[in-house]
């Protein structure tokens, strides 16, 4: 097994339990954060679900989410909001790292985890993907006291998983990414069409 620092063992082994299923549904999802960029009145809307472990997911922030940002975001054309998809176990831990740090440092880590994806998110081992998302939030500047605690709290994630459930129902996502624009789904797409269909709704 990989080794990892002492301070992580302790969150290892919880890895190792959750390694049956994902969480079990909590019915409140209250203390989840909504994690946007933008605007609040911005006159456009536009929702991304993603995982963290899709290499659609990483493509679309590494080509084209500094163009949306540039564009859109920076502009106070759209409220951006970032909504995570948890297919699998990995995905679900890597959100739980990302929103370690809290609002202010959210985006940094999605971006990290991004770049990093291959080398945290093929691993079958929960040791390993620990020791790789450790990392990352260490680049961050987490402690990994901070980082421990955060993946052990199994009421974050159950939450986490509550509040992607009802969202993804609502909004029909099947895939990732996939983007709600004023409350219409669409799937992954060009970023020339995405554009046109944002610059849509602000002429409109």
């Amino acid at each position: 097994m990989t080794r990892v620092p002492a301070i992580l063992a302790v969150f290892v082994a919880f890895f190792w339990a959750m390694a049956a299923a994902l969480p079990a549904v909590a019915q409140d999802a209250s203390q989840v954060n909504e994690m946007t960029l933008g605007d609040a009145d911005a006159p456009v809307t536009v929702v991304e679900y993603a995982s963290f472990t899709c290499p659609h997911c990483r493509t679309f922030h590494q080509e084209n989410f500094e163009r949306l940002k540039d564009d859109f975001i920076d502009t106070g054309k759209i409220r951006f909001v970032y909504r995570e998809v948890y297919f699998d176990r990995p995905g679900l831990w890597a959100g739980m790292v990302a929103r370690c740090g809290g609002a202010e440092r959210y985006f940094g880590i999605v971006d990290l985890l991004y770049q990093n994806q291959d080398e945290w998110a093929r691993s079958e081992d929960p040791a390993q993907i620990a020791a790789d998302l450790a990392r990352i939030g260490r680049t961050a500047g987490l402690d990994d006291e901070t980082i421990g605690a955060c993946l052990q709290d199994g009421e974050l994630a159950q939450a986490l998983v509550a509040e992607y459930q009802r969202n993804a129902e609502a909004d029909g996502i099947r895939s990732t990414p996939s983007f709600v624009i004023e409350g219409e789904t669409y799937t992954n797409m060009p970023y020339a069409e995405m554009s046109e269909i944002i610059e849509s709704h602000i002429d409109g």
